[in-house]
């Protein structure tokens, strides 16, 4: 009887390419591709890499609140059941901002500078990974702007005042604090 066909070389003797790609040992996470392949990280993955390096740098307090920060993150994206697009991670971070300003307030308050210091600590952190903030005359200059656009518009329209200036700054790509906004925006409408 004659032998059977030989399946070509490299059905038989190499593993699949989807099984040459896996990563060894257990957790059956996907290793990320390498850096000349995707050179943009998503905010997600640079706090990651910023984990480690803090990991290997033993810098606890660094290390604290980035897996604090990468903890909301993963919250948010359970919530949405889907995966965080860059603003929704960086509306993400805006909120973290804005809670650990709210506590610096208290703790100062309070009589607890270390706590508020170590807060503050994080706030500085957590804005390295958002866009650059808007400054004060950036910001008048846009609220300004959104009261031009209006015509003159009287204190009682400061919430229609404020949801076109933050619109505004969005569509623009800029961070801002809505208390200095609001707090613009009061100060405008009151000089008319």
């Amino acid at each position: 009887m004659p032998d059977a066909p030989l399946a070509p070389r490299s059905l038989r003797e190499e593993p699949a390419l989807s099984e040459q790609l896996q990563p060894k040992g257990w957790g059956g996470s996907v290793s990320s591709p390498p850096t000349d392949y995707n050179p943009l990280m998503s905010l997600p993955e640079q706090i990651q890499k910023d984990i480690v390096a803090a990991m290997k740098a033993r810098d606890e307090q660094r290390l604290s609140a980035l897996r604090m920060v990468k903890s909301a993150l993963k919250l948010r994206e359970v919530e949405k059941m889907a995966p965080l697009d860059e603003k929704e991670a960086q509306a993400v971070l805006a909120t973290l901002i804005k809670q650990r300003r709210e506590s610096v307030e208290q703790f100062t308050k309070g009589g607890r500078q270390e706590m508020a210091d170590k807060e503050a600590a994080e706030i500085v952190l957590i804005e390295t990974y958002l866009p650059k903030a808007a400054g004060e005359a950036e910001i008048v200059a846009g609220v300004k702007a959104a009261i031009a656009e209006m015509g003159s518009p009287t204190m009682k329209e400061m919430g229609t005042v404020m949801k076109n200036a933050m619109a505004r700054f969005n569509a623009a790509g800029l961070r801002v604090d809505g208390r200095m906004v609001s707090e613009i925006v009061r100060r405008e409408l009151a000089g008319k």
